[in-house]
């Protein structure tokens, strides 16, 4: 382990060492929790001590809607088995004493939290690292690298070079300066962070918890019998943008009470007696920064042998559960649980740009107490990728959202109309979703897929290397669409995508927006030679029974059932347009993506909108085809699908070809087929209008075995719909908890609409 200075000499030795464990997805948690396992038993392995005080954490909710906040959270933990409890504004200050109890509209109490000294516990770490035979050496400067095509294999250093067969960044603040070095983007900036330690008060509370109110955007935890205050300023500044100097070591920055006095106004009007302490120490030091705010861990995708650990703003909390998930992740290629929302992968090339970086980086670090809500959308360094219909669907009402940097319609309203998400409530957009959905159903309407990622994959071994990462089997006739899953050694999905087999030396491959890098990375490690085009063509898709009425009257060539039967492609003419035509849907309705070069997209785009008039063509965007899909039982990587799950738990054992030979996975697959899966993916039906954002709880006869993975409200069956693992055979006695509130739910052993698929496929 190279240190260009010493231990702590980053950001840790002026890190508040505040522990939370309890995050929005369920591995994300237990993440934490590893962390907190560890600092139980780190002392007493390594002799090290690192104050670890578990003490637990109160976090207040001062308005109503941060109360709905709180609850969702709690509903969240009953599901991961996660201790956290709801209490009373009188039981907060009971354990906390020096709160005042206005505004309060409850709390949270995680009795497993706490805090520890960060220097005392890298020193530990280091130390059992010693013990085990790790060499760490400092005041060794990286100066550069030796490569061998895509590999690493020699660390230049100021004290000579050493040979190497892994590489690890884990270099805080200078990670991405780091990754500049050998060609990997790292999209982690720094940024100041502030907080305050007050002088000792006169009474003793060693058992006094850590304490939250993220509406007052303060955090506390016991300092020396004091206070150790901090909070997250909306705006603060960068700092080195262009890359941190290598010769910046362990040195403060200069504190700003002005910017910081908002902060501690508030923190004296929660705790009175934080008012009447003197200051000793307004602490300001640079934090690494992602621009979603949470880590970047996994595997470089531009180098064979480069690992990332690195963006951890809450380094301290995470720390000892990453350092596991990142050791499976290099010993056995893939850490043992699915952790997509820290993967270095998420990212592509527009965060790497210094303007997108620090935009999202400050509005993350700045909004990171703000009320987060589902559904909520970006605010900064949008308006970036934008498909050729922005401006036209821009006119007509369209209210963007962003994903991977692009501008995607979500809903249309009028022009003037934007978000207003809710908890518990109906958001703005239901009645407006509800409508593109009836229209979609029962009409014809456009959606703006041009974001989705596009490959394609050419050459004479081209069949051979799809086929051999493909679950499915891509020995079909020329012109064929095949759904399909890539799966690793275990049988887990890595990606679920279409492919289209143009000819034997030609597939196109269609995943999601947000996919690029994941999916694109995963073929070219499974030795698949691709090119990314996804620039080169935009995608509109035309859904809905009149969908064929529409298409039939702008293009000469056939489009009947029997010409362009389903999972079909064809090269067509619409207008001008040469389009590249798939009969394929995510809606459950007879339908085409129609993949045209990006060009050509306007002119197609006006082409159906005039010819669908008096069939009553209907803008629609992704908030409608996502209630679409549930209706139909679509299921969603990322949320039912991921390397966790195998095709046959998820009802998706007839993408998998185990006769066709040799794939990765099939192994593993044949076996879970033949031992037969303990749990299924199965559909929960309730009555009414039920807030289903994903994370509830899922109870059968009263106790908690599941989380939801996906839900929301079916628009034609008038019901809300939730997805969940439940075990195989047990389909009656269920409930889902949401915000506190349990419903009955029924299992719906097939999609809710249109199971027999009629209105696909023989249409």
């Amino acid at each position: 382990m190279l240190e260009k200075a010493q231990l702590t000499h980053g950001s840790t030795w002026h890190a508040a060492g505040l522990v939370g464990q309890l995050r929005s997805k369920r591995n994300l948690t237990r993440l934490m929790q590893n962390s907190v396992a560890l600092y139980r038993t780190l002392e007493r392995e390594t002799g090290q001590a690192i104050d670890w005080h578990e003490v637990g954490s109160v976090r207040l909710a001062s308005s109503q809607e941060r109360w709905s906040e709180l609850k969702r959270a709690a509903t969240t933990a009953r599901g991961f088995n996660f201790e956290m409890e709801l209490i009373s504004p009188k039981q907060a200050q009971d354990r906390f004493p020096y709160i005042t109890l206005d505004k309060i509209a409850g709390a949270a109490w995680v009795p497993s939290d706490g805090y520890v000294d960060p220097s005392s516990l890298t020193q530990a770490l280091a130390k059992g690292a010693r013990a085990g035979g790790v060499k760490i050496q400092q005041d060794t400067l990286v100066t550069g690298f030796d490569f061998e095509k895509k590999r690493i294999t020699r660390v230049l250093t100021n004290k000579g070079p050493i040979d190497c067969a892994t590489v690890v960044i884990a270099a805080g603040i200078w990670s991405r300066a780091v990754g500049k070095l050998m060609g990997v983007r790292i999209p982690a900036a720094a940024l100041e962070h502030q907080y305050m330690v007050t002088e000792p008060m006169k009474e003793k509370n060693p058992k006094l918890p850590t304490l939250r109110d993220p509406d007052l955007n303060f955090y506390l935890k016991p300092e020396v019998g004091g206070f150790a205050v901090g909070g997250w300023e909306m705006g603060t500044p960068s700092f080195h943008p262009s890359g941190v100097p290598f010769e910046f070591a362990q040195e403060l920055l200069p504190p700003n009470m002005e910017r910081f006095e908002e902060i501690a106004l508030a923190t004296a009007e929660r705790i009175p007696k934080f008012g009447e302490l003197g200051l000793k120490q307004l602490i300001n030091g640079p934090i690494p920064v992602s621009p979603d705010g949470e880590p970047i861990m996994g595997q470089a995708v531009e180098r064979d042998n480069v690992f990332v650990a690195c963006g951890f703003t809450s380094g301290i909390a995470a720390a000892g559960g990453a350092g596991r998930a990142m050791a499976e992740w290099i010993v056995q290629g893939y850490p043992e649980m699915d952790l997509w929302p820290f993967d270095l992968r998420r990212f592509g090339d527009f965060h790497s740009g210094t303007r997108a970086l620090h935009e999202r980086a400050v509005h993350a670090y700045g909004s990171y107490y703000h009320l987060h809500y589902p559904g909520e959308e970006l605010t900064v360094a949008r308006d970036a990728r934008r498909s050729p219909l922005w401006g036209i669907l821009k006119h007509r009402g369209a209210v963007y959202g962003s994903k991977f940097g692009w501008e995607r319609p979500n809903w249309f309203g009028t022009p003037a109309m934007q978000d207003q998400p809710s908890f518990e409530g109906k958001p703005n957009w239901f009645e407006h979703v509800a409508a593109e959905h009836r229209a979609t159903r029962e009409r014809v309407a456009l959606f703006d897929l041009s974001s989705f990622t596009k490959f394609e994959v050419t050459g004479k071994g081209a069949f051979d290397s799809l086929q051999r990462v493909a679950a499915n089997d891509l020995n079909k006739p020329d012109g064929s669409v095949i759904y399909t899953q890539l799966c690793n050694e275990k049988g887990g999905i890595e990606a679920d995508l279409t492919i289209v087999r143009l000819s034997a030396e030609h597939f196109y491959v269609v995943t999601g927006s947000g996919f690029a890098i994941r999916d694109g990375g995963w073929l070219r490690e499974q030795g698949v030679a691709l090119r990314d085009v996804t620039s080169s063509r935009a995608v509109i898709n035309v859904q809905g029974p009149r969908s064929r009425d529409l298409l039939s009257r702008v293009t000469e060539d056939d489009v009947s059932n029997n010409a362009f039967p389903y999972l079909a492609a064809r090269e067509i003419r619409v207008g001008y347009a040469p389009v590249r035509a798939l009969r394929v849907t995510y809606a459950g309705e007879l339908g085409w993506e129609l993949h045209v070069p990006s060009e050509y997209a306007l002119h197609l785009y006006e082409a159906l909108w005039e010819a669908g008039q008096d069939l009553g063509v209907a803008n629609a965007g992704y908030r409608a085809l996502d209630s679409l899909r549930l209706e139909k039982g679509y299921r969603y990587w990322s949320s039912e699908l991921s390397p966790d799950t195998n095709p046959y738990e998820v009802g998706l054992g007839f993408a998998v070809a185990l006769g066709k030979g040799d794939f990765i996975g099939r192994e593993a697959l044949e076996k879970i087929k033949r031992d037969r899966p303990r749990r299924k993916l199965m559909c929960f039906l309730m009555d009414g209008f039920v807030p289903l954002h994903g994370g509830e709880a899922i109870l059968h006869e009263g106790r908690v075995i599941e989380t939801v993975t996906s839900g929301g409200y079916g628009h034609t069956v008038g019901q809300s719909i939730a997805y969940g693992f439940v075990p195989v055979g047990v389909t009656k006695g269920f409930e889902i908890e949401s915000f506190g509130k349990r419903y009955p739910a029924q299992v719906s052993e097939r999609a809710p609409y249109d199971p027999e698929r009629r209105k696909i496929v023989n249409c």
